[in-house]
């Protein structure tokens, strides 16, 4: 047997003679997740990591510069299964990774969030007797026209250990009976901003992106299906950034930029996807956040920057608390009415102590 200390003293000195685990990862916020926890399990030589990329985001400002700039092993495999339906996508995902499984005979599966990729490797992996570690696990909007719903309780109900990222993930897996199953692990991306905004701060420079002064503009971001599909609802979130009273910077997904063309843009600064490290800047530097993204609501959280969400609802129910984040829709009389709220309470320590990534690693050789 081996014997290996991990990085901090106050875990436990383990023995372990080799594992493997095979990481399905396939959009951007995956790749920040991912990159936590293979920082960790370099340290771990008895652990090999294969790292397998679905393609899910196959344009280069989407998927390869996260790679290089987090610093992280590019991906053994990638599958670039690339856009497509849902079922179509998830059906090539689900063929390339379970050959890949068969092949590589992990002891672990590693899957985050609730997107496709999550779903495809999840179910490969059931299907094969091998055994699901979700990391993100917990997570309910309880809305069932969202794909990503149906992808996190599906992946959920077939993994083998749920790492929760805030107890009230841990309060709704107990509520579906899978307490047994249960981390409380803390949240990764917590992890990932404590690591990178220092490294950000001295990389990059908000001057370099956008020709703006910090604290003088918003920053935004709008992806969902629930938005994009809906031209009705692109419309209004675009018409209530035009009457706001600083610039609203975009980095525009390439799912967004498809729809665009019957919009008129005005008060709105279009910029190209870009990497981790540059949008940690744009945060940084912002007045407040709008968005549809579920992890950027955690990132403004996490930087102190108030966030309107341009949803429905949120799985992020922490962030509500103290005025940090509103839940809007696409309601012009509520952005306008929330974007205006500048009282703010002390953040809680909902989301961990920023070791998330250990505990996850030490738990997998646990079991």
């Amino acid at each position: 047997m081996s014997y290996f200390s991990v990085l901090s003293t106050n875990y436990f000195v383990l023995n372990i003679l080799f594992m493997k685990i095979v990481t399905i990862i396939g959009a951007r916020p995956q790749f920040i997740k991912a990159a936590t926890i293979s920082r960790v399990i370099k340290y771990h030589p008895e652990i090999q990591e294969v790292i397998v990329h679905t393609g899910q985001h196959y344009d280069s400002n989407m998927s390869e510069v996260f790679f290089k700039e987090l610093e992280i092993p590019e991906p053994n495999i990638n599958l670039e299964v690339g856009s497509g339906t849902h079922g179509k996508q998830t059906a090539r995902m689900l063929e390339g990774i379970e050959e890949v499984l068969v092949n590589e005979k992990p002891d672990w599966v590693l899957v985050y969030g609730d997107t496709n990729s999550t779903l495809a490797g999840a179910l490969a992996a059931a299907k094969l007797n091998i055994r699901i570690a979700h990391v993100e696990a917990g997570l309910r909007s309880f809305n069932h026209t969202m794909p990503e719903e149906i992808n996190r309780i599906a992946t959920d109900h077939v993994s083998s250990c749920l790492f929760a990222p805030t107890h009230n993930a841990m309060n709704l897996l107990a509520n579906e009976g899978l307490t047994d199953k249960a981390i409380f692990s803390g949240d990764v991306m917590y992890d990932s901003i404590l690591h990178y905004k220092d490294i950000a701060a001295k990389r990059i420079s908000l001057n370099n992106i956008i020709n703006l002064e910090s604290g003088k503009y918003y920053l935004a971001t709008v992806h969902r299906q629930e938005n994009t599909d809906n031209l009705e609802n692109l419309r209004k979130i675009f018409k209530v950034f035009s009457m706001l009273d600083r610039p609203v910077v975009i980095p525009m997904h390439p799912r967004t930029r498809k729809f665009m063309s019957d919009i008129v843009l005005s008060n709105v600064i279009v910029i190209d996807p870009v990497g981790y490290l540059e949008m940690i800047t744009l945060l940084n530097n912002c007045h407040k956040v709008l968005t549809d993204s579920g992890g950027l609501q955690k990132e403004a959280f996490f930087m102190k920057k108030p966030c309107i969400t341009l949803r429905e609802e949120t799985e992020w129910i922490e962030t509500l608390e103290d005025n940090w984040n509103f839940v809007v829709g696409t309601n012009e009389q509520k952005v306008l009415e929330k974007i205006s709220v500048n009282n703010f309470g002390e953040q809680k320590d909902f989301f961990g102590d920023g070791n998330a990534a250990k505990k996850i690693v030490i738990s997998l050789l646990n079991q």
